[in-house]
């Protein structure tokens, strides 16, 4: 026979996830409308209406095991229905923010999450160093005249300003320094939800094809049931191509990709690709938000308004980079060139490890857990 367990709530942790966007999550009476209406949720996991309760009780530790808010990609249908206006899907958003800021070693997301001020600040401390190291003397710094020399101020020569074999040394420097803190991470997420599960690890190993399915595609969201869920996943899996391959071509192949004024190679079409995409697509979401146009656009957090605008921002300033390389005017094109840094260096180093953005590891991770933790089940384990 079941003995009762006594439960000791975290007092704190449910007004900070209401800091975060649960306002409504007092409201939930747990009828349950929100989770069968979700054709996500599964009767192992319960979301949301199991976070829902979690959160009133202020069960943090079990949350911070849960993989469960990551399974949700916020379509809105259990918002829409909720016949008590509790917002469940904001509250799993909420969750989210609130696990990120968790896993996060360094604490910048927790400051970033906390106060407005402080993302802000970081993302406006890097852009000044990015600033000033174009800016400061050719002794401190690239030194946006100094390092350009006379010749390089009549004709545009991007390579003397910014010599391609420094730039590619300090972006491969920035996606090591992007890889660790992101990774470090999404172990440290890892070893929250896996912590004493008794799982062999061969299943681990044998579920592997679904961590690398669900971190390329992001497939799961083609399942919910809102109408335009087919749509959000398509623009958001565009979205993520061309922001992968700018990074890729910038960071493996800048080489070849940043050329002189009348050449064209491979990757100056793919280049075209994914800065059409990212133009396109950043500016949709920023237009869906601003218009409210769904359920999952009702409420907006700061972080959900930053990475669109940055990436629409870095993708609109390099267009202008070119624009101006083509005209051959040479200190608007210099100029142009350190403001594009500026706005898509502190987005790399701040919103992407830090930020919202980390979601498109944190999620794959939390599906392969959950897939694994389902055979274990069926296996009796």
């Amino acid at each position: 026979m079941a003995t009762a367990q006594p439960i000791e709530p975290d007092v704190g942790f449910l007004k900070q996830v209401m800091a975060l966007g649960a306002h409504d999550a007092k409201k939930c009476v747990q009828c349950a409308t929100c989770t069968s209406v979700c054709t996500l949720s599964t009767a192992e996991t319960g979301f949301p209406r199991k976070q829902m309760l979690l959160t009133q009780w202020g069960q943090r530790e079990q949350l911070l095991s849960d993989p469960a808010p990551w399974l949700c990609f916020y379509c809105g249908e259990c918002s829409k229905e909720c016949l008590r206006k509790a917002n469940p899907g904001e509250t799993m958003m909420a969750l989210r923010r609130y696990l990120t800021s968790q896993y996060d070693w360094t604490g910048l997301s927790r400051l970033m999450y906390r106060s407005a001020a402080w993302e802000l600040g970081i993302l406006g401390v890097v852009a000044t160093v990015i600033v000033l190291l174009f800016t400061l003397p050719r002794n401190f710094g690239f030194g946006l005249l100094s390092q350009a020399g006379p010749q390089a101020l009549s004709s545009v020569m991007l390579n003397k300003f910014a010599p391609v074999e420094t730039v590619h040394l300090a972006d491969t420097t920035l996606a090591l320094l992007l890889g660790f803190f992101l990774l470090t991470n999404a172990a440290r997420m890892f070893r929250r939800l896996t912590r004493d599960d008794g799982i062999p690890l061969g299943t681990y190993i044998r579920y592997l094809p679904t961590l690398a399915l669900h971190l390329f595609t992001q497939a799961r969201w083609k399942g919910c049931a809102a109408g335009d869920a087919i749509k959000n996943w398509v623009r958001h899996l565009l979205l993520a191509s061309g922001y992968m391959l700018m990074f890729t071509l910038v960071v493996i192949f800048l080489p070849w990709f940043q050329v002189p004024n009348d050449r064209l190679h491979w990757t100056s079409f793919l280049g075209y690709y994914a800065t059409a995409v990212l133009l396109v697509g950043s500016g949709w979401m920023i237009l869906d938000r601003a218009r409210k146009n769904g359920e999952m656009y009702r409420f907006s957090h700061l972080s959900d308004w930053l990475f669109p605008t940055l990436l629409l921002l870095t993708a609109a300033t390099g267009i202008l980079v070119n624009i101006l390389r083509v005209q051959d005017l040479p200190m608007p094109t210099y100029v142009m060139y350190m403001i594009h840094l500026a706005i898509a260096v502190p987005m790399l180093v701040v919103e992407v490890p830090f930020g919202k953005w980390a979601h498109l590891l944190y999620r794959p991770v939390a599906i392969y857990v959950e897939a694994v933790r389902r055979d274990a089940l069926a296996r009796g384990a």
